[in-house]
């Protein structure tokens, strides 16, 4: 096809910048991005769309690309009866979210690729996730199924019950992302009633919750569970013994279902420990083989789970985990200028292969015996680098092995005739040995668009890494929210977009994009007292209110108002892959409000809340970040008034800070110095302090706390620990 043909005659992804797009700009399919052009174009060949959704680290996406999209035969079926349009999910998760909902409505089930035929006008007729290129396990061939359609399409009969079936699933997708029930209050202790139904539903043989596979994390839960025994709360009825159930054994609380999932996320495959950093899931019940793409928003809400447990529980190998998917973002996910990548690839060339083998999924993680060996000079510590890790002639996966502890370092040093100390130190050199030798396989494909909420997700995570573990962890997520302010917001305009590219900005930011980066930028303020970061902050809350919220409703929509009409507009209510944006965004307003007297913030917050409390308390863990949000409405936050000079808090702070796990702790800190102080106000654009700092001052010329709770607080305090001790009484 020559390039003087008619747009939507030839493929148009090399446009493209998403690097998904790109990946199939070598198809004979005319792909379209999801334009005017395309929609056109369909209306104007009375034709129907083949929406393809995906992103680039999604395995059965490249499956179904080798196996029918690169098909000649299939590529002239599609060009001649559809306009063939692909979407990159990452870039567009609204798409996404509307025919995700019809696909979950109508099989049961969801995933990537989702493909979905459209009538000219946007509405499904059919929907469906991966087809083969012949029917295989009750799934049509994808050739066939094209064959049919395109025929029913050309039979007025069936074409008007396709159309008839296209609006009645219109009218489901509407009810189910538009819907907004009666407002009405929350169920009291809603965290308490989260957690018992977690602590329930756990899987006490292998971690986490699921049975069967695949095995996903659940930050969310985590989250309620240690509020809840923060709380004193303690499990009712018994829970979970394993996948049948039976009673909980004494002691067997919500922080034993915490530490039980925490500990099979780092210890077996889920977690690279050569490299560091999580996979997206697991396939199994027993979290061995993971699906190998590594998401940049997973190694962001992952670690603050673990930060959050470490406090919690005091267990040095979640804050290793911690550092060591630090380093791996830092070191494989970052932009020389702050910013942060979206994904790596599942699949590349196994090593030692020729630059034209075909990739196969895992191989750059995976690892045989053999591979060890050649890799780990000393023999007697390949031997404990196998034995530990689980490697074996007959692997678990294709032939090779996931790493997994297997072994314990007590029993291995027994074995060994070694301290413990001693084979730790084994151990260790032969991991970095094996660091080195995978360094020079064949690296999985980086998806390197840069994502203003992914970016949000993993400031948060890093600004409360400087909390707990290093200050120095600040620096690397302020380079961040440098790079996403000068690239993606637009100051004069106060307008997010929500990609970046190698230079270049596209899309209106969505719901999630303002929340996360709004939490990313307050957490960061929360973590080093900088007041820029807090200013930010408000500046994202007002545009989340200006662009998303709807007042005659009592809800905020994920896409911004005046934005591209779909054939519905969705709400984000559930946590997914990502915690949910209206929870987020509920907190991060509620959080903001202690610095707006008499500000709207905290009216949408509730509003926001209570227009969702049924379903919330119907579903509290299907809602995670919404249950969380409405906890700490219901609780109030434990607002932690610090009056220091705050580039140079007192040490006693910093390091009670990091050592205890506070639910719902909110820091606010204030310069001791007036002028300082107005500076401050001036920044946040007030003539008066806010009530959290209003009258607040320093007593005795020294650094003060002031802890409060519910419209009462503690007498002046200068030990952080006396004060936190208040507070939770």
């Amino acid at each position: 096809m020559s390039d003087s043909a008619p747009p939507t005659e030839r493929n148009r992804l090399d446009e493209a910048e998403s690097p998904y797009l790109r990946q199939h700009a070598d198809n004979p399919v005319n792909w379209q991005p999801w334009d005017e052009q395309a929609l056109a174009a369909a209306k104007e060949r009375d034709v129907p769309i083949f929406l393809s959704i995906g992103y680039a680290a999604c395995h059965w996406c490249h499956v179904m690309e080798e196996e029918s999209f690169e098909d000649e035969a299939v590529a002239e079926m599609l060009n001649e009866h559809f306009v063939p349009v692909k979407v990159d999910r990452e870039e567009r998760p609204d798409l996404d979210s509307v025919y995700m909902s019809i696909c979950q409505q109508v099989t049961g089930g969801g995933g990537w690729p989702l493909s979905a035929w459209l009538t000219p006008d946007g509405k499904p007729f059919y929907v469906g996730t991966y087809f083969p290129p012949e029917e295989k396990h009750g799934r049509p061939g994808f050739s066939q199924l094209l064959d049919r359609l395109a025929n029913s399409w050309s039979d007025p009969e069936q074409r008007s019950e396709m159309e008839n079936r296209a609006q009645q699933w219109t009218d489901a997708i509407e009810s189910d992302l538009e819907d907004v029930g009666e407002p009405g209050d929350p169920d009291e202790n809603i965290i308490g009633t989260a957690a018992t139904i977690a602590h329930r539903g756990a899987d006490r043989d292998h971690g986490g919750w699921g049975s069967g596979g695949p095995k996903f994390p659940q930050t969310g839960r985590i989250h309620a569970l240690l509020r809840a025994h923060a709380d004193g709360e303690a499990p009712s009825g018994g829970g979970l013994s394993g996948p049948q159930g039976g009673e909980g054994q004494p002691g067997d609380d919500y922080l034993t279902v915490v530490e039980q999932t925490l500990n099979a996320m780092a210890d077996r495959g889920l977690y690279d420990h050569v490299g560091g950093g999580f996979h997206r899931y697991s396939t199994d019940m027993q979290w061995a083989v993971p699906h190998f793409e590594k998401m940049l928003y997973d190694n962001a809400e992952i670690p603050r789970a673990f930060l959050a447990g470490y406090q919690a529980i005091g267990n040095e190998r979640y804050a290793s985990v911690v550092r060591e998917t630090f380093e791996f973002v830092q070191r494989e996910l970052q932009h020389e200028e702050g910013g942060f990548f979206s994904t790596l690839d599942a699949v590349s060339r196994p090593p030692g292969s020729e630059p034209e083998a075909d990739t196969e999924e895992g191989a750059f993680y995976v690892w045989t015996p053999e591979q060890v060996h050649d890799a780990v000079a000393d023999e007697q510590a390949a031997d404990i680098f196998c034995e530990y890790f689980g490697v074996s002639e007959k692997g678990n996966f294709e032939g090779a092995t996931v790493l997994g502890v297997r072994k314990p370092v007590d029993v291995l040093a027994e074995e060994y005739e070694l301290s413990e100390a001693e084979l730790t130190e084994k151990l260790q050199g032969a991991l970095n040995e094996a660091f080195e030798a995978r360094e020079e396989r064949p690296r999985p494909a980086r998806d390197e668009k840069i994502l203003a909420g992914w970016n949000g997700l993993m400031i948060s995570t890093l600004a409360e890494g400087a909390v707990v573990l290093d200050d120095a962890y600040a620096d690397v997520a302020a380079d961040a929210l440098g790079f996403v302010r000068e690239h993606l917001w637009d100051e004069s305009e106060k307008r997010l977009s929500r990609r970046y590219k190698d230079g270049d900005v596209a899309i209106d930011g969505y719901l999630e994009d303002y929340a996360f980066l709004g939490r990313g930028a307050f957490d960061l303020y929360q973590a080093t007292g900088e007041v820029e970061y807090l200013a930010f902050a408000l500046e994202l809350a007002d545009a989340i209110v200006e662009a998303f919220w709807d007042s005659e409703e009592g809800t905020l929509y994920f896409t911004p108002t005046g934005g591209e009409s779909l054939v519905a507009r969705p709400q984000e209510l559930t946590d997914q892959s990502t915690p949910s944006s209206t929870g987020v965004a509920a907190s991060l307003l509620l959080e903001l409000d202690h610095f707006r007297e008499g500000d709207r913030l905290g009216e949408v917050a509730e509003r926001v809340l209570r227009s969702h409390a049924d379903r919330t308390s119907a579903n509290p863990l299907q809602h995670a970040s919404l249950t969380l949000a409405t906890d700490t409405y219901e609780q109030g936050s434990l607002e932690l008034t610090l009056v220091c000079d705050p580039a140079d808090p007192p040490s006693e702070w910093t390091e009670t800070l990091a050592e205890r796990y506070v639910p719902r702790r909110l820091l606010a800190w204030r310069p001791d110095d007036d002028g300082a102080f107005q500076s401050w106000l001036e920044t946040i654009d007030l003539d008066e302090a806010p009530p959290i700092w209003a009258g607040r001052d320093a007593a005795d010329g020294e650094p003060t706390v002031y802890a409060c709770r519910d419209f009462a607080c503690s007498p002046p305090q200068h030990d952080l620990g006396a004060a936190l001790d208040w507070g939770e009484n």
